[in-house]
């Protein structure tokens, strides 16, 4: 996850993240700029926080990552990530 403080965003993402017992790799993009250049391109150019990646796969956002877990989508995801 490439975030930053403060972030309400990123606080809710991890809130959500550590709730189905994901371990989570932040990066913070204000304090590394190697970092912030790497979430740039990893996401097409996305400049919000947080950015979230599970394995590979790009989630988004906090918006997208909530919307996928209230769907059911993001267990998939976490359980496609465990193989």
């Amino acid at each position: 996850m490439y975030s930053g403080d403060p972030c309400p965003y990123c606080r809710a993402a991890k809130a959500l993240l550590k709730s189905k017992n994901v371990e989570i790799e932040e990066f913070d993009i204000w304090k590394d700029p190697a970092k912030a250049k790497e979430m740039l391109q990893r996401t097409n150019g996305a400049r919000t926080i947080p950015q979230i990646f599970v394995g590979d796969h790009y989630v988004g956002g906090n918006e997208q990552l909530q919307n996928a877990n209230r769907s059911g989508e993001l267990d998939k995801i976490l359980k496609d990530n465990e193989t």
